[in-house]
């Protein structure tokens, strides 16, 4: 007798298999997610990070309130990145460099000396750097030094290098210049000389007819006597005709500050011109030579400059102090004579007063 065939049993070996396959890819899914997800946060983290670096609060200044840091000019990204961070004043080198590269800044930052507030933040250093805010020094020549006096203005400074040889007495113009720290004092000082130049070529083109000199140099010795010989501003010009009338007439110039130049080189001697020292001669003692003296006796300014080369048209040959600090003119001997004894009355009321 045949027998039917037992029903075969169904396997579930292959769900099974298909399960574990789907929950080891479950599994692979999450993990990748998770990691995703942490890279993700700490790539956050790290861009809120540098964010909190470059805009908050930067390092302490390591003394004071501020810190000065000189970038010197020619510096990498890098070497200024480097720079500001030994300085104390940025705090990673690395996120400078990003920003400067992100902003665009990197191609504009300037070289110079910087003074950073103490936490400043990297952002506004940045700033001020791609500006070039950098710290401002001048030094200032006044009208009337003589050029060995100019020099020990430039050799006292601090802020500048190198040295520079005494140029020309009167190639200077007597203004107040800007300077970096670090810059040559040489160039410096070419800039004041080539600022003279400047001045006086534009003075030179633009001067009054028939004046008695035939140069700019001798104009420069003119306007150096004019301008020791007052400090007021609008005395100037009529100063400069007194002695363009002396010049033209053949008279001798008689001027007190070129005696002082002949005995100490311009330098204040601290009393008053001895007789002997008015008869003394000397290439530059206007009371016994002729014309004019060999060189300037000073730096004249611009306006001693412009009061020569455009002097007041006048009949006046003399001039003394009035006592006032200015002084009083006149085209007469008689007249002068008379102002000189005025003046000698105020100077011995003043040293009746003082007990001199």
């Amino acid at each position: 007798m045949s027998r039917k065939p037992s029903p075969r049993k169904k396997t579930t070996r292959g769900k099974s298999s298909r399960r574990e396959t789907a929950s080891a890819a479950s599994r692979l899914t999450r993990g990748l997610l998770g990691a995703v997800a942490t890279f993700v946060a700490v790539g956050v983290l790290a861009v809120l990070a540098a964010l909190w670096i470059y805009q908050g609060p930067g390092p302490a200044a390591p003394a004071g309130e501020t810190t000065t840091v000189v970038l010197r000019k020619g510096s990498s990204l890098p070497e200024i990145a480097s720079s500001l961070q030994k300085g104390g004043v940025i705090g990673s080198s690395s996120v400078f460099m990003t920003a400067a590269k992100l902003t665009g800044a990197a191609r504009s930052l300037k070289a110079g000396e910087y003074e950073f507030k103490s936490r400043a933040s990297m952002a506004s250093i940045l700033d001020a750097i791609r500006h070039g805010r950098i710290v401002r020094h001048w030094i200032t020549v006044p009208e009337g030094l003589t050029s060995d006096m100019v020099m020990d203005i430039l050799n006292k400074s601090d802020v500048l290098t190198g040295e520079a040889a005494t140029p020309p007495e009167g190639s200077i113009l007597p203004e107040t210049y800007e300077v970096q720290r670090g810059e040559d004092r040489a160039a410096v000082l070419q800039r004041m000389m080539d600022d003279r130049d400047k001045v006086l070529n534009a003075l030179w083109a633009s001067r009054q007819p028939g004046l008695p000199f035939a140069s700019k140099e001798e104009a420069v010795t003119l306007a150096s006597i004019v301008e020791k010989e007052t400090g007021i501003a609008e005395e100037r010009p009529r100063v400069a005709a007194v002695f363009v009338n002396r010049l033209r007439a053949g008279m001798r110039l008689g001027s007190d500050p070129t005696i002082i130049y002949g005995i100490s080189r311009g330098r204040p001697l601290g009393r008053d011109i001895l007789l002997s020292e008015l008869r003394r001669p000397t290439p530059y003692n206007t009371y016994l030579i002729a014309g004019l003296p060999p060189t300037p006796i000073a730096n004249p300014g611009r306006a001693a400059l412009a009061a020569v080369l455009n002097p007041l048209k006048t009949g006046d040959l003399y001039f003394v102090a009035d006592g006032t600090g200015g002084h009083v003119f006149a085209s007469t001997l008689e007249q002068h004579n008379a102002n000189v004894a005025k003046w000698r009355e105020i100077e011995r009321q003043r040293a009746a007063k003082t007990g001199g």
